[in-house]
């Protein structure tokens, strides 16, 4: 287990200015001994709260050409017929996965290829289980080619509280299954765009783990 690196920085100066305080209340601030030991508390869980935020597990990298997993850790919270009008322009199976504030933020590509399309879409900060946060949030849209020609489209979508997508990669880059391509800060959602004939590996309420649970199989 690691910190991420997008919250090492925060981390660092949250622990500053809460030192500060705390040292302010102890030795600056005449204040009695319970409101001391209730600030040092809530010093305390508050930080350990934003620290599980930016864990980062390591996990064993699958390398199955069959399977799709889990591009994040949460709960699938979709499984419908879709159309994919951005880039596919065809139906699809849309699995949503919606990642919690205790979840790990961390993105992982789904499976093997070749990342044929990126756009990065500004939009707004509705709650990531509303019905258009995929298509009016801000969000990321990724399309990996599969080396048996299959193209399969995902999102990275910004909730109510998650505001900050980050992606590490570019059209034309490898993309490895299990690795990490990106990632979300304080949870929100990730959609996958799996092919109509692929065989689902998982029900509603479901939880996932990035890189681990498969989702889908495409057909043999």
């Amino acid at each position: 287990m690691t910190i991420h690196k997008e919250g090492r920085s925060l981390l660092f100066w949250m622990l500053i200015v809460l030192a500060g305080i705390n040292f302010a209340i102890n030795y600056l601030i005449p204040v009695e001994e319970l409101v001391i030991n209730l600030v040092l508390i809530g010093s305390i869980i508050l930080y350990l709260t934003v620290l599980q935020f930016f864990r980062n597990p390591a996990i064993p990298i699958p390398d199955d050409p069959e399977l799709i997993y889990a591009p994040a850790d949460g709960k699938v919270v979709v499984i419908e017929k879709t159309m994919e009008e951005e880039y596919l322009k065809e139906d699809r199976i849309q699995i949503s996965i919606f990642m919690s504030p205790i979840n790990v933020h961390v993105n992982r590509s789904p499976i093997n290829g070749i990342l044929k399309y990126f756009k990065y879409h500004p939009g707004k900060y509705l709650v990531a289980w509303h019905p258009k946060s995929s298509t009016e949030n801000e969000r990321t849209s990724l399309v990996i080619e599969h080396p048996n020609g299959i193209q399969l489209m995902m999102r990275q979508i910004a909730g109510a509280m998650a505001r900050r997508i980050k992606w590490y990669v570019k059209e034309g880059d490898p993309m490895a299954q299990g690795n990490e391509f990106g990632f979300i800060k304080f949870g929100s959602r990730v959609d996958v765009f799996v092919p109509l004939d692929a065989e689902i590996l998982v029900d509603i309420d479901q939880k996932t783990k990035g890189g681990i649970t498969p989702i889908a199989k495409f057909k043999s």
